[in-house]
Parts: structure tokens; C-alpha cells; sequence
């Protein structure tokens, strides 16, 4: 089913998830959307493999884990991030490069100091290639690491390529 982005959220400048100047990093854009789910794009590429044409288990994990921190800042103005104090991962499906890949997540449940999210890394075709479920600590950016927005080029970059709407099974 189709849904419709309300809001692209953040990327920086060498994330190794949202740097959009990481040559070796995803890349991966953020997208809000209507259900209230967060969704990232990217497409991995030959630096990201672990067995020859495989995306690495450890950056499976690591887009997933980010994604599932950032859903509890779908629809709020506060930037309140997710740190990661337990994460749970099973893998179903092989992941190929080169293709772009869709990561859904969502908050299933939370209270002033800690949030539950859940997600998955769907395939092109639509099939559940890895399941997620973390536990995370809520905090602001300031309190994680020494962050300046202007040096890290903290932005929403809209770009002709973003989709106004995104498939989720």
C-alpha cells in the first residue's frame, strides 16, 4: 500500500548512516510518514558487503538500529533521539547491492525515559529480509555528543528524487 511522506527528516555531513558526504557511508534518506511509521531508503553498494554481492549483517543492523532511534521523532518538533540499550536482530533473507532497499520502523511503545521500536528491512520485492526490536534511552542531541548543527551540516536536503509517496507492505 501506498503511503504518503509528511516530513524528510535530518542528515548530516559523515554519518555513516545520513552523511550525504560519506563516500563509504549509506547515505540513507528519512522519510515521516502518514501512519505515523519512519522509513529510510538507501542503496548499498560493493563497500558494503560482507560475502561478495551480500550487504554485511553489521550494516543491516546498523541502518535498522538508526532507523528504529529516529522513529520517536516522527511528528514531534522536540529532536528527542534514541540511544540504544538493547538491540535484537533475526535474519531472514539475503540482502543483494545495488538495488534500494526500504527500512520501516515504528515506536511500539514508550514512557518519559525509554521508548520500544520495531522494524524491518524489506527487499524490493517487498519480502522481510531482516526483523528488528530495540530498546532505547531518550535523549537529546546535545546530551549524546558534542554536536554542532552548522559543522556537521545537520539539514533537511530535499532533492528532486524524493518520493512523495513510499510502498509499505
Amino acid at each position: 500500500m501506498q503511503h504518503k511522506i509528511v516530513r524528510k527528516q535530518y542528515n548530516s555531513k559523515l554519518c555513516f548512516i545520513c552523511g550525504l558526504k560519506n563516500n563509504s557511508g549509506l547515505q540513507a534518506s528519512f522519510y515521516e510518514m502518514e501512519n505515523g511509521v519512519l522509513v529510510a531508503t538507501f542503496v548499498p553498494t560493493l563497500e558494503h558487503q560482507g560475502y561478495p554481492g551480500r550487504l554485511h549483517g553489521g550494516i543491516a543492523s546498523a541502518i535498522l538500529d538508526e532507523t528504529m532511534g529516529r522513529a520517536v521523532m516522527v511528528g514531534c518538533e522536540e529532536e528527542i533521539w534514541g540511544v540504544t540499550v538493547e538491540l535484537n536482530l533475526t535474519y531472514k533473507k539475503v540482502i543483494p547491492l545495488g538495488v534500494e532497499l526500504r527500512v520501516v520502523a515504528r515506536i511500539s511503545e514508550q514512557n518519559s525515559r525509554f521508548f520500544h521500536g520495531t522494524g524491518e528491512i524489506l527487499l524490493p520485492s517487498g519480502e522481510v529480509a531482516v526483523v528488528g526490536r530495540g530498546k532505547y534511552l531518550k535523549a537529546p542531541l546535545e546530551k549524546i555528543a558534542d554536536f554542532d548543527r552548522v559543522e556537521n551540516e545537520w539539514v533537511v536536503v530535499q532533492n528532486e528524487s524524493d518520493p512523495e509517496s513510499i510502498e509499505i507492505p
